[in-house]
């Protein structure tokens, strides 16, 4: 199960990666989960931070950055599938203060003597997930 902080509590959440949304990299509650902030630090600990990143380059704008959020999305998936009994993942990023977005670079390339434009995605910062465990096993 993934969770973020709102306010305080940690509601459990689900990933909306889209690249026509205004936050590409987006966690909508799910409403299936949540915890005040003061019990879960008092219920689990805290295994490891890890951080995501991924790129993605090619010649549709919209596409590549598509790319770069489905790899960014199966890490998650993956991470999460990989959970033990009892564990749990807290998506660290804070709104307005270190939230991820994508960042797009533009060349130009000549592509069959013509100029085309080639994109190249990234995300910053990173994605910040750490993985908790229930304490009281």
């Amino acid at each position: 199960m993934v969770f973020r902080k709102y306010g305080i509590s940690f509601h459990s959440v689900e990933l909306n990666f889209d690249s026509k949304a205004l936050n590409e990299v987006g966690f909508r509650r799910n409403h299936q989960r949540s915890i005040g902030v003061d019990a879960f630090r008092s219920e689990y600990e805290l295994v490891e931070t890890l951080e995501i990143v991924a790129e993605a380059q090619g010649d549709v704008q919209d596409q590549t950055e598509q790319q770069l959020l489905d790899k960014l999305e199966r890490a998650v998936d993956a991470l999460s599938s990989d959970l033990e009994k009892g564990e749990v993942l807290v998506i660290e990023n804070e709104q307005g203060r270190d939230y991820p977005k994508t960042k797009q670079q533009t060349s130009n390339v000549i592509l069959d003597g013509e100029n085309r434009l080639h994109f190249f995605y990234t995300v910053a910062p990173a994605i910040r997930i750490a993985r908790y465990r229930f304490a009281h096993q």
